[in-house]
């Protein structure tokens, strides 16, 4: 028989790490110096040690739950943080196993937070459920009253409202962590491996910025609403596992496919479990984005019988044209990037 107590009991339990204090590595003529500034409790999975070093102390933690961050908790506030610097708006993003599950900004000046909130988290309640919260600003009394309507486990933002932080108190279980903007302190990212090797690359950074910086390969053009839909679908597949189709409308996800071998699935999942969820009428007019070119019009023809009205992809594709001509013949608006945004994390 399982031990059920002794399973669960394996989530709560933190796991003792005894890795140095300081770590030093050498990059050319740099030598970078790191502290342990976190112990986690526990790594990708219980009874694994981890963690974090850092050259100063990365976050405040003002909750901690009674169980302390796991690797799990502090990559999903990196990751989302990661995607929401990218706004200037307030913005919300729901992290689920380092991939957003929705994310939504602040459509007019003065949208309450609490609003974006709620549509990050509608825009897939299901996967909701237990996430990781991200937000890029202060968390008042109403925002924090919308996030414990459903279970979190950790939300982590710019600072918090006293009257915020009092509602968190009331669950226990509940991690409450105030981050700073991340800013780029290296130009490249490294990665050790276990085996005795590791790589270096230079981060990503989309160009891709306004109109002027794709081009239209489609007879119809995308309307200035469309254009909207379609950088914000940009921004948010970039933090999403490849292969990664990003739906949205009105500044909101509606739908996420992440991490499959094949692009078609990707955007079969971005498109049905909404629709699976009884959302499927917000489809009609979204726009969906691509991390990597679309090499079949199998995919345009899929999201096509949901109403999407727009594409951004990098283009490239020895079918382009087939795919050009799928687009017109539904009459979708497309545009290429001429860059793609994968994320293999």
């Amino acid at each position: 028989m399982v031990d059920a107590p002794r399973l669960r009991k394996m989530y709560r339990t933190a796991t003792e790490e005894k890795f140095p204090s300081k770590i030093k590595v050498s990059v050319g003529d740099a030598e970078i110096s790191l502290e342990k500034v976190y112990s986690l409790r526990y790594g990708d999975n219980p009874g694994y040690p981890a963690a974090i070093f850092a050259e100063a102390p990365l976050f405040k933690e003002l909750k901690t739950g009674k169980h302390g961050l796991s690797k799990t908790n502090f990559e999903d506030i990196y990751r989302a943080h990661l995607l929401l610097r990218n706004f200037s708006r307030p913005a919300c993003a729901y992290m689920k196993h380092l991939n957003p599950s929705g994310v939504a900004i602040a459509q007019v000046e003065g949208m309450p937070l609490r609003t974006v909130i709620a549509e990050a988290r509608e825009a897939d309640s299901q996967a909701a459920f237990g996430a990781t919260v991200g937000i890029n600003s202060r968390v008042n009394g109403e925002a924090a009253e919308e996030l414990i309507r459903t279970y979190i486990d950790c939300v982590s933002a710019y600072s918090f409202d006293e009257s915020a932080l009092t509602l968190f108190g009331e669950r226990k279980d509940l991690r409450v962590v105030q981050v700073a903007p991340l800013v780029d302190v290296a130009g490249f990212n490294l990665c050790f491996y276990s085996q005795g090797f590791a790589t270096i690359a230079e981060p990503y950074r989309s160009a891709i910025k306004s109109k002027s910086d794709v081009t239209i390969v489609t007879k119809r053009s995308p309307t200035e609403a469309e254009y909207d839909d379609l950088f914000f679908s940009w921004t948010v597949c970039a933090h999403v596992r490849s292969n990664a189709v990003v739906v949205s409308k009105n500044g909101c996800t509606l739908g996420i496919g992440a991490g499959q071998q094949d692009r078609v699935t990707s955007a079969r999942l971005a498109v049905e479990k909404p629709a699976d969820m009884g959302r499927r009428e917000r489809l009609a007019g979204a726009a969906a984005a691509s991390d990597g070119y679309i090499p079949f019009r199998d995919t345009v023809d899929l999201i096509a019988k949901y109403g999407i009205s727009a594409i951004i992809q990098p283009g490239g594709s020895v079918r382009d044209q087939e795919v050009i001509d799928a687009c017109d013949q539904h009459a979708i608006a497309m545009v290429f990037t001429g860059e793609r945004c994968f994320s293999h994390f």
